[in-house]
């Protein structure tokens, strides 16, 4: 195993990551929005997580793949792998993040998720800044 396959399965450990934040942020939002979490209302953590899934969404509108995905595979061709290449770990990420479905299909679940996220902000709203004194 050289520098590039481990360079490889880091960015997709950051890509798990990144996946993560937005599926279970959904789920911690909505939870906490039943059993009254104050925290799941942070305005910055709600902004965050729209953010992130704002990114998805528009990308996969405008079909563009993922610069996370591009580089993954960039650095596995350096590595002399192909994209199940690296080691166990890697692969094991790799293979949760990429699932076997249409580009379409994928389109149109990133968009209902993001829907979802946009509901939560009204059903579940965040608490917005509160202003220094003296302003």
């Amino acid at each position: 195993m050289n520098i590039y396959s481990l360079l490889a399965d880091g960015v997709v450990a950051v890509h798990i990551t990144y996946v993560s934040v937005v599926i279970f942020g959904l789920l911690l939002i909505l939870s906490g929005g039943v059993l009254k979490w104050r925290w799941v209302r942070n305005f910055w953590f709600r902004i965050l997580h729209l953010t992130l899934i704002a990114i998805v969404v528009f990308e996969a509108l405008l079909g563009i793949t993922c610069p996370l995905t591009d580089w993954e595979y960039a650095l596995r061709q350096k590595a002399g792998e192909g994209a199940e290449g690296g080691s166990f770990v890697g692969r094991f990420l790799h293979d949760m993040m990429f699932v076997d479905a249409s580009p379409r299909f994928l389109t149109v679940c990133y968009c209902l998720f993001g829907l979802l996220v946009l509901v939560t902000l009204w059903l579940i709203p965040p608490n917005w800044p509160k202003k220094a004194k003296g302003q």
